[in-house]
């Protein structure tokens, strides 16, 4: 097991040897060969490859998670797409920057910038001012090919919910340090949530969250603002590093339930 690799990795790695199952790590471990038999399954990134096509690119897609969610009376947090000028004036129409602008004035209490695409809270910017909206756009632009902006909140809870099928495995509260996000690559620190009114809550919002999009293996973000439980994002990539420093017996055992679904009576998942 080479030092310095991801949790994630190490648990395939563990699962494989207890299920003689041949592991081919790719180097970076960011794509991960499983073979049994005649049976070959692969792993990208965070992601174990339980999703539909569909699942995952709407859990990928900030704002079209939050389209999907309304549409289906999920409370969420909005999030809007704007599309990189880069693009084309015909892709993107002239209007874009005036659209942002008319959001910030909206909310005069600040908007969160971020990419529309990604995780672990990388490019996330709060802005209140029209230089700080060109700041935190023009970054992001630098790098993707569209963001989402959604008003900033007040967020009085955050919690996390890694949920297999109907079945929540892993439930816990992102407690904030001194940054005003509560990303754990940031200084969040995850803490288990015991069994109670706002355990039951999360639970059963992340319930429908995923039952929304039809995602089978994903981690939840729903969040509390004035009192209310609302959906942040869905992750269709589940990353438990931080997580997996506190409690590994827990996270290895949430990879194993997900891994015995890809190599159990399902002969669908496997690719061949």
């Amino acid at each position: 097991m080479a030092d310095g690799e991801r949790i994630f990795v190490q648990a395939i790695r563990r699962y494989c040897a207890q299920h003689g199952i041949t592991v081919d790590v790719r180097p970076g471990g960011w794509l991960i060969a499983m073979r049994r038999d005649d049976r070959r399954h692969l792993a990208f990134g965070y992601d174990i490859g339980l999703n539909s096509a569909i699942a995952h690119r709407l859990a990928n897609d900030k704002s079209a998670t939050a389209e999907a969610l309304e549409m289906a009376g999920v409370p969420c947090v909005p999030h809007r797409l704007f599309l990189n000028p880069r693009l084309g004036r015909n892709v993107v129409g002239p209007t874009w920057r005036d659209a942002m602008l008319e959001l910030l004035r909206d909310h005069p209490q600040g908007v969160v910038v971020k990419p529309n695409e990604g995780t672990s809270g990388r490019s996330v910017f709060k802005v209140s001012t029209e230089a700080e909206l060109d700041h935190a756009v023009d970054d992001v632009f630098s790098m993707s090919a569209g963001l989402a902006i959604s008003p900033y909140l007040a967020i009085e809870d955050e919690v996390r919910v890694v949920q297999l099928g109907d079945l929540p495995l892993v439930v816990y509260s992102k407690q904030r340090g001194s940054d005003w996000r509560h990303n754990l690559d940031a200084t969040a620190k995850p803490v288990l949530l015991e069994d109670g009114e706002v355990r039951t809550a999360c639970v059963k919002l992340a319930a429908d969250a995923a039952s929304a999009i039809g995602i089978v293996f994903a981690s939840i973000d729903v969040v509390r603002v004035d009192g209310e439980w609302k959906v942040l994002e869905i992750n269709s990539g589940v990353m438990m590093e931080a997580l997996g420093k506190l409690h590994p017996e827990l996270v290895q055992a949430t990879y194993d339930a997900a891994l015995d679904r890809v190599f159990g009576e399902d002969e669908r998942m496997f690719q061949l």
